[in-house]
């Protein structure tokens, strides 16, 4: 394994516990927001949730997420046990400190259930299983008490002093430089929620909010880009610009401006700018969010902004646009190419981001959109499984790798299609693709996570896809189930 793909493997596993929990992260920073004594609106008595949410309950679900992510209940259980010790032997929200302790909760009692496999005595195993997570636990609760929470308070009080430094020296720009590149190869979630979600927490834990949680998710620096691309791009980079530009302004899916960067790298300089830009004016002025706001949309971003910093932060997400785009412009216009290849920059993305994952890429960038039928790999076509009836299904599940950006939005296209044809009593929805509903019948995929969605729910129809906006796929799977609707196959309510 290179460097690239152990930072890329390690990275997935810290946000792999992170964002899973962006839920209960809104929900500190919308309370925190509003009643804390300079909110919008001041409630002592509400107020009190803020100070245990953040020390206990957001490193602890991170823990139980992290032991889950190991070993699944046990590991989690385990894993949120030593994530305790941790926890309360500290005076600072130890987000550090359970990203080790749930993982290693979650690693040790799965070592302990290998050893023991087929080894109890039959009547046994409830009272074995339920005493070695519980001995187990509190053996690394007082392990995380006594050596992992010195060692992590001392790490994290050396990387905020680092951070400071930087903050009063005005060279926190530069993490521009690494932030932008680090996007398009996918290691933004990474860095957003394995790096800068943990150190705004603690800056807003002491400032009222925290410049870190705008870095990656601002979406001035794209929106710069597309607009740039909409106005002096070519061919289907151009036409296709203005739709990229709702989906990553109003929908927060970073994601949609990848392809443009790659179909011409240089223009990265422009992100870059724009970034730096938007990084210097929340120094000057004072701004940030209270919260980390997922997905990076403009309407997150303005719900976790606290009471008075909306000037600050709509003029460096404003000013990074700007700056994003007039650099964009000219480079466009220099170095720019026809781009009528959209497609294989967007294939390019979609390796991309399936080695981010640790999956194999692609066998080919150049390839066309498969015929209706076959793999989006051009292997042999997916046979249906046994008892698969079209006309009997009532509920499609679109999988991707976190379940919640592109996912999402091909869910509600697909949606969308059913409904104009008549299909509207079809459930669709979107879900990680380790976690597939079990009463899913059709599973739309991305093709490079199509075995990992075959081994999840082995029983359902397959239908792999290359282009999560505009997949062939998708008409074909609708002119299937209308068909044989029409056919009078199945009946209502089968399975």
């Amino acid at each position: 394994m290179n460097a690239k793909e152990s930072v890329q493997k390690g990275g997935r596993f810290l946000s792999g516990m992170v964002m899973p929990n962006i839920g209960a992260f809104i929900a500190w920073g919308l309370i925190t927001a509003l009643f804390i004594p300079d909110g919008w609106l001041p409630n002592e008595t509400f107020a009190a949730l803020v100070g245990p949410m953040l020390k206990y309950l957001l490193p602890l679900l991170i823990a139980y997420t992290g032991g889950w992510a190991v070993h699944k209940q046990r590991g989690a259980v385990v894993g949120a046990i030593a994530g305790v010790g941790v926890v309360v032997g500290a005076e600072i929200p130890m987000f550090l400190g359970v990203m080790i302790a749930g993982p290693l909760g979650g690693y040790c009692i799965k070592l302990f259930d290998r050893a023991m496999e087929r080894r109890i005595p039959a009547g046994f195993e409830m009272l074995i299983n339920n005493f070695s997570a519980g001995i187990i636990g509190g053996i690394l609760a007082i392990l995380g008490l006594v050596v992992i929470n010195p060692v992590c308070v001392s790490i994290t009080n050396a990387l905020a002093a680092g951070v400071q430094f930087f903050v009063d020296h005005r060279l926190l720009p530069l993490a521009a430089v690494f932030v932008e590149p680090a996007k398009v190869l996918f290691l933004n979630n990474a860095i957003n929620h394995g790096i800068f979600t943990p150190l705004g927490i603690e800056q807003a834990r002491e400032a009222g909010k925290s410049i870190f949680f705008m870095i990656e998710s601002n979406p001035g620096p794209g929106l710069g880009l597309l607009v740039a691309y909409a106005l002096v791009g070519k061919g289907a980079a151009r036409s296709s610009a203005p739709g990229a530009i709702i989906i990553h302004f109003f929908g927060g899916i970073h994601e949609i401006y990848f392809p443009y960067v790659l179909m011409n790298p240089i223009v990265i300089l422009g992100t870059m700018a724009g970034n730096a830009t938007s990084i210097l004016t929340l120094i000057v002025l004072k701004g940030g969010l209270v919260a980390a706001a997922s997905p990076g949309s403009i309407f997150a971003e303005m719900m976790m902004t606290p009471r008075g910093g909306f000037i600050a932060n709509v003029l460096a997400i404003t000013l990074s646009a700007v700056v994003s785009f007039v650099v964009s412009v000219p480079l466009l216009k220099i170095f720019g190419k026809e781009e009528g290849d959209i497609d294989a920059a967007r294939q390019r993305i979609k390796d991309l981001k399936a080695e981010s994952k640790g999956l194999a890429p692609a066998p080919s960038l150049a390839k066309a959109a498969p015929a209706d039928g076959a793999p989006a790999d051009g292997g042999p076509a997916e046979g249906d499984p046994a008892g698969y009836d079209p006309a009997a299904v009532r509920k499609i599940v679109f999988a991707c790798d976190a379940g919640m950006g592109s996912s999402a939005m091909g869910a509600t296209m697909l949606r969308k299609k059913l409904k104009a044809a008549g299909l509207g009593d079809v459930q669709v929805v979107h879900s990680p693709v380790g976690d597939i509903p079990p009463d899913a019948q059709v599973i739309v995929t991305h093709h490079e996570l199509r075995q990992r969605a075959q081994d999840s729910r082995p029983g359902a129809k397959l239908v792999p896809i290359r282009n999560f906006m505009g997949a062939p796929e998708y008409e074909t799977l609708v002119k299937e189930l209308a068909d044989a609707r029409e056919g009078g196959g199945g009946t209502e309510g089968e399975s």
